[in-house]
């Protein structure tokens, strides 16, 4: 017993012994990655509707259950009411819930069983045509500018015709329209359509396609989803419009058109607004010309006017010359004598000033100018004088000749 104790204990030490939360993790990553992506089909039961937000329910057929759960990040688009007993198709991935060690199926989209399985081809379809590069924008044609004859491609008792027609007929009344009228539903449709689109490439006389119908179920839009539908608006060597259903009912013939708009009253706007533009456009160019000539005119008109003046007679381009001339004369005549009042304001100044400088204005206040004879030199100093010399005294009126009795020292030095 001892011994096959111990062979036990040395097989458990080489062997990996995992915590159920090690194995639940590992078979949660083997189910996430087998299971990443995939639909399934069942019968709902035990749903309910969390207060979160999330749903919770199984998906069970005759032999077997499921658990599933969809949170509300995707159930809150959802178009119809989850019940019991509906049957469905869900589209998920397989996960592990831990805490219960449970698998389960974290949905992402459902839909009913009918519906899911025509969605579920159309997913597939579009993926297809996606990866040849049928919905490539590099391939999407321009528009033309302005139509002059448009191809429609639709009912002829359809209401989607008269709306554009009462569109183009009020917008662009010059385009002609080539009605090509084919079945928009059933189970020949599909083909009317795609051949009436080669018809019309085979004319070459049309300038724009449009694929139109008005709206309706995802079951009525349906031809516009096949195949043969999507290539045909594919390979059109015409510009094409598809305006198919409303916005929320993109088709494969939508976005295999050179370009898509919801309804077709909005193709019809397009087409008038392009031509609106272009007669807007026009507008432009024929103010900017009627502006440029305008101008030019008035340029001419100047230039007519100067040579008109330069080819004046001799005795008018004389007389002209001796009106400047008597101008000129009366401006100088003005500008000296305000000159020479100028120079006389500025010599009585003058004048003013050397009045109060000069001797004669010294000797009217009672003062005198001696000069000694024969000299007459002024005298400043009395050592220049000895008794005896002839001075001559000069008065602000006459003068008079005296002789010299006595000559007086500064006494003004001899005071203490």
């Amino acid at each position: 017993m001892s011994e096959l104790f111990q062979k036990e204990t040395q097989l458990k030490e080489k062997q990996h012994i995992y915590t159920v939360s090690q194995i639940t993790q590992d078979i949660k990553l083997i189910l996430e990655n087998t299971f990443a992506q995939v639909w399934v089909e069942g019968e709902l039961s035990n749903f309910k509707a969390h207060s979160s937000g999330h749903f919770y329910f199984s998906l069970k057929d005759r032999d077997a259950v499921l658990a599933a759960a969809m949170f509300s990040r995707y159930n809150k688009n959802l178009k119809f009411k989850l019940e019991d007993g509906l049957k469905v198709i869900c589209f998920g991935k397989v996960d592990v819930y831990p805490p219960r060690g449970q698998y389960q199926l974290i949905v992402e989209r459902v839909e009913p069983k009918g519906i899911g399985a025509q969605q579920l081809a159309f997913e597939q379809l579009k993926n297809k045509l996606l990866k040849e590069g049928l919905f490539d924008p590099a391939h999407k044609k321009p528009l033309p500018l302005m139509p002059f004859r448009i191809g429609i491609v639709t009912s002829s008792s359809g209401a989607a015709l008269r709306d554009i027609m009462q569109i183009l007929k009020k917008g662009s009344p010059c385009a002609d329209l080539l009605i090509r009228s084919v079945r928009v539903q059933g189970e020949s449709a599909s083909r009317e359509i795609s051949e009436a689109i080669a018809e019309l490439n085979e004319y070459k006389e049309v300038d724009l396609i449009v694929i139109c119908r008005g709206g309706g179920s995802s079951e009525d839009l349906w031809s516009f989803n096949e195949e043969r539908v999507a290539r045909a608006v594919y390979n059109s060597k015409i510009p094409t419009i598809s305006a198919v259903g409303h916005q929320i009912n993109i088709t494969l013939s939508d976005l295999a058109a050179d370009l898509f708009v919801e309804t077709p009253s909005a193709a019809a706007k397009i087409i008038v607004d392009k031509k609106n533009a272009i007669l807007a456009e026009l507008d432009g160019y024929r103010y900017e010309l009627n502006s440029s000539i305008s101008e030019f005119i008035h340029g001419l008109k100047n230039n007519l006017v100067a040579l008109r003046h330069m080819l004046k007679s001799p005795l008018d381009r004389l007389l002209e010359k001796e009106q400047l001339l008597d101008e000129l004369k009366t401006r100088l005549s003005n500008n000296m004598k305000y000159t020479l009042e100028l120079l006389d304001q500025k010599a009585s100044g003058l004048f003013a000033r050397l009045n109060a400088l000069s001797p004669l204005a010294v000797l009217s206040r009672g003062y005198s100018l001696s000069m000694i004879l024969p000299q007459n030199s002024v005298i400043k100093d009395s050592s220049m004088l000895k008794p005896k010399d002839l001075i001559k005294t000069v008065l602000a009126k006459g003068s008079f000749i005296a002789e010299v009795k006595e000559v007086i020292k500064d006494e003004r030095k001899n005071k203490p």
